[in-house]
């Protein structure tokens, strides 16, 4: 059994602390968490696991092999490194850092150290997108369009970052699974309707090599909750929802042709309409098959399929729609 210390119990924490109790392969050892009601919470559910308001005891346990990290994003690093240096295993929350330079130095030390580094993209583990990264690689789309997403709802305000490194996070992920490519730039803007507060509503916008483009809206002052995604290809176009209770993957067999009969400015646009079929999907909880995935790395000593690397191509898209944004939507170039 793999022995797990979490750093953290308050909105995720408690969800990383049943999934890892429930997975079969580790056990909960030990929480860390500066407020003592929430460790109050967890001691009532959990007894046999040690509570501690002091998050250094639980790096200095030589009885802990690995820890997951759910705290605010401004201390992933910290907590981060010291666990890498203490000889931990280590599954951070996203986003994975604050700045590209943060996720560079934690996946260099996890790899001089020859230990697992994991970012928390939970998205990644859902049968939904992993149907739809399939479809992908099988050609069945055709050649891609675009990627259209929209993540919106009533709350919930962040105050140490902005909409987008909230709610674009977990989308970005996606993209970057199902895509398997980085874009080349980035445009976002946004407004903050709140005094003091991070912007509230942005739009982000990445661009790929050929006429591939993705578009990002996320809000936090929207009427209703909308969490939908468009792939669209030559052949065929993908509708995912993940508020659908089933079929939140649909393939519609619809697109557009295109007739030359007297030249290129002659061109003429048809539309071709088929099937939809949706896919069946498995309804196992994303974030337990996360959990086994990240113990089963650990045994193996494998390299997590939502590992530093992928944390890093999500912060990096981050940090350039940030300095965008700042500038009204000027398109930052990435290396």
């Amino acid at each position: 059994m793999i022995k797990i210390g979490i750093i953290g119990y308050g909105y995720w924490g408690p969800n990383l602390v049943r999934n890892f109790s429930e997975c079969g392969t580790a056990t909960v050892s030990a929480v860390s968490d500066l407020r003592p009601d929430r460790l109050k919470l967890l001691a009532a559910r959990y007894p046999a696991v040690a509570t501690t308001t002091n998050q250094q005891e639980l790096l200095n346990s030589p009885a802990i092999d690995a820890v997951a990290i759910a705290t605010p994003v401004s201390s992933h690093f910290e907590l981060a490194m010291a666990a890498l240096k203490a000889g931990k295993h280590v599954l951070v929350e996203k986003p994975f850092t604050a700045t590209v330079e943060q996720g560079l130095q934690l996946i260099a030390e996890a790899e001089r150290r020859k230990l697992v580094l994991m970012v928390d993209h939970t998205f990644i583990f859902t049968a939904a997108v992993r149907k739809i990264k399939e479809l992908v690689l099988a050609g069945d789309l055709g050649q891609l369009y675009y990627y259209d997403s929209v993540r919106v709802n009533l709350g919930l305000f962040q105050h140490d970052v902005n909409v987008i490194w909230d709610l674009a996070v977990h989308d970005l992920s996606i993209m970057d699974y199902v895509l398997g490519t980085p874009p080349q730039a980035v445009s976002a803007t946004g407004v903050a309707h709140v005094a003091g507060q991070p912007e509230d509503v942005a739009f982000l916008t990445c661009f790929f090599a050929g006429n591939l483009i993705a578009h990002f809206h996320i809000n936090w002052l929207a009427p209703v909750k909308v969490r939908r995604t468009l792939i669209g290809g030559s052949q065929k176009m993908i509708v995912y929802d993940d508020l659908e209770p089933s079929e939140k993957v649909k393939v519609y067999d619809k697109g557009i042709t295109l007739n030359e009969p007297d030249g290129v400015y002659k061109m003429m646009v048809g539309y071709r309409t088929g099937d939809m079929w949706a896919p069946q999907l498995a309804t196992t909880e994303a974030l337990r098959e996360e959990a086994r995935h990240f113990i089963e790395c650990i045994k193996q000593g494998q390299r997590p399929l939502t590992d530093g690397r992928a944390g890093l191509n999500v912060v990096r898209i981050l940090e350039a729609a940030t300095t965008s944004m700042h500038n009204r939507g000027q398109p930052v170039e990435l290396d």
